[in-house]
């Protein structure tokens, strides 16, 4: 079982960065999927981007030329570098791990960006 712990969030004006970091527990990290997801208030929590095994990456829409997705096998951790960054992007961040079919959350992280 991993644990996972984020950090990196703030409040930054739109048009800002923020640079997202996921620090996992464990020996395992590069065979685990990673993914960052967000849920604002009253919305569902919704994917934003993940990196394979591999380094493959994949990223919704909203996020496509903004946000970078990446990870650090060494060092465990998975990051979010957020560029341009838009009120609509306020929500709160998680990192999660998949193993095989086992899904593991962090806590999350808070994003707020003023207009």
């Amino acid at each position: 079982q991993v644990q996972l712990v984020e950090s990196g969030g703030g409040l930054v004006q739109a048009g800002g960065s923020l640079r997202l970091s996921c620090a996992a527990s464990g020996s395992t990290f590069r065979a685990y999927i990673m993914g960052w997801y967000r849920q604002a208030p009253g919305n569902q929590r919704e994917l934003v981007a993940t990196v394979g095994t591999t380094g493959t990456t994949t990223y919704a829409d909203s996020v496509k030329g903004r946000f970078t997705i990446s990870r650090d096998n060494s060092k465990a951790t998975v990051y979010l570098q957020m560029n341009g960054l838009k009120p609509e992007d306020t929500a709160r961040y998680y990192c999660k791990g998949r193993f095989y079919s086992s899904d593991y959350w962090g806590q999350g992280t808070q994003v707020t960006v003023s207009s």
